[in-house]
């Protein structure tokens, strides 16, 4: 569950983030860095991927800086009183100076961003890390720029599998009047309402007791980020198809980026692209057993096979030519989807 801080405090600690966040000097001691306290932002909870990467990308800027560079990590949009969008607002007008965000969540800020969610853009995960790293990432970029904001590197957030509590799904007519939630994203929502199933918009911290009252069946999301949600405990059924990649955008304000020293934007450079590929590099290692843990626990889980994917891919075919059509040729080019 996402957690909310009073405003007392959270007017404390805004008052901080504008003294230190961007209190840039120059190096101390003749140090190769400057001496800097940054703030960075994220979504998730504590033990969610995005809030994982951003405390290891901490640890790499303090130790390869000597101390002089730090940063502190601020998880559940705790500065943003838990609200992502007002959080996006915050690093777009530089009230914070880094964060990680959802493309599907960017999408406040820019309806484009989220064109790679769109179904089965996606083989795997080694497939999406090559296309983002190649034009992907450049895509991104140039999107954020118009914003002012400076993308640094992408790392999974994970392919989207559904859990229900009503009935395994294994074809379209399966998903009939199931209420699901989903981001409030076009393509999510575009996505269950071409299958017949009932999607509705909905803060994640209200999900869990959701699904436990009966006012939705389930929801959609990578293992990991289902797994620390502990779905597993309240949810019987899950489906295992793939259907959507997300991933995560290591953003930072572009005029505090800018205003860096180019020693000390190079270290931060660098130790974000490690941090997003070891988030990666984690997030695939461990859904393999995520999965394993669920099915000991009593989930029954549904691994579809090509078949029966293909048979959900037709139902959209239509629905996901109009995404195409509606992202454009220069969006779906950057990332090799095509009809």
């Amino acid at each position: 569950m996402k957690r909310r801080i009073w405003f007392p405090v959270l007017a404390l600690i805004l008052s901080l983030v504008l003294l230190c966040g961007c209190g840039a000097s120059g190096p101390v001691g003749g140090g190769k860095y400057q001496n800097i306290h940054l703030v960075m932002a994220v979504n998730g909870t504590d033990t969610q991927i995005d809030s994982r990467v951003a405390r290891y990308f901490a640890e790499l800027v303090a130790d390869r800086s000597g101390g002089s560079v730090t940063v502190d990590v601020f998880p559940n949009d705790q500065l943003a009183g838990g609200n992502a969008t007002k959080g996006i607002e915050m690093i777009a007008m530089g009230s914070v100076d880094l964060a990680a965000y959802a493309t599907c969540t960017l999408a406040v800020i820019d309806s484009q961003l989220p064109v790679a969610t769109i179904p089965w853009s996606f083989d795997s995960y080694t497939q999406a890390r090559e296309v983002i790293d190649a034009t992907g990432g450049n895509y991104y970029a140039e999107r954020l720029a118009a914003k002012g904001i400076t993308y640094i590197g992408s790392f999974h957030n994970g392919f989207r599998q559904l859990t229900n509590s009503k009935t395994a799904v294994d074809e379209p007519a399966d998903l009939k009047n199931l209420k699901i939630r989903v981001p409030g994203s076009e393509v999510y929502m575009g996505f269950f309402r071409a299958l017949g199933a009932d999607p509705t918009s909905m803060s994640w911290s209200e999900v869990f007791t959701a699904i436990q009252q009966g006012t939705i069946d389930g929801q959609e999301n990578g293992a990991s980020v289902t797994s620390t949600a502990k779905m597993d405990e309240i949810q019987k059924y899950m489906t295992i198809w793939n259907y959507s990649y997300e991933n995560d955008l290591f953003i930072a304000n572009t005029k505090i980026w800018e205003s860096l020293q180019p020693e000390t934007r190079q270290l931060l450079t660098d130790c974000a692209k490690e941090a997003c590929n070891w988030g990666r590099d984690a997030l695939e290692a461990e859904e393999a057993d995520i999965l394993a843990r669920f099915a000991a626990n009593g989930m029954e889980i549904t691994y579809l096979n090509d078949e029966q994917k293909a048979a959900f891919a037709e139902a959209i075919s239509d629905w996901k030519g109009g995404m195409i059509e509606r992202f454009g040729e220069y969006a779906c080019s950057a990332f090799g989807i095509t009809k």
